[in-house]
């Protein structure tokens, strides 16, 4: 269930009007726990809520044309991410995993969607290695928001969890000591 209320808030972190300057949002961190709490044969639901995201936000927020294959990259990472989060984190979390998961998700967003703009953008960047460069150099500021909420928000779901079971396990280890 924790999965599942995870995506509403991911969702909601992509439509809630929100500071440009903060831009939190917990897709990524969303996506991996997602992937690492819930079976193969429900990977789906996590791209459908992120589909009609983007359809909405493209229609109804920012007033343009909905194409899908201008989202494909996008949509093909999610799964990506998914199958990270399944990877790292299903059989067994540590900090290790979880830091790696928060390290990796971000950055292969940043590597992927970056390149897919530079390669497919409007024209946006030149098609040479320095409008490559600029391409990355630009998105620095939202990879950099995207790891902090990543970080955050899997710290949250899988490091309360442990500090709870680690407290429990300690107080139980207390209670049969007194005894």
């Amino acid at each position: 269930m924790s999965a599942y209320l995870l995506l509403l808030v991911a969702v909601l972190s992509r439509v809630v009007p929100h500071a440009g300057w903060w831009n939190f949002t917990a897709v990524t961190g969303g996506l991996l726990y997602f992937g690492a709490r819930r079976p193969w044969r429900e990977m789906l639901a996590p791209l459908a809520a992120l589909v009609a995201t983007d359809a909405y936000l493209t229609v109804c927020v920012y007033h343009f044309s909905f194409r899908w294959h201008d989202y494909a990259i996008t949509w093909g990472w999610s799964l990506a991410a998914i199958a990270l989060g399944r990877v790292l984190l299903a059989k067994r979390t540590s900090f290790v995993r979880g830091a790696s998961a928060a390290l990796l998700g971000p950055t292969s967003f940043f590597v992927v969607s970056n390149f897919g703009v530079w390669l497919f953008g409007m024209n946006t960047y030149p098609h040479t290695l320095a409008g490559l460069g600029i391409c990355y150099w630009n998105a620095i500021p939202f990879y950099r928001n995207d790891l902090m909420a990543t970080s955050a928000v899997l710290g949250v779901m899988l490091g309360v969890p442990a500090l709870a079971r680690r407290m429990n396990a300690t107080h139980l280890h207390q209670q049969v000591a007194d005894r």
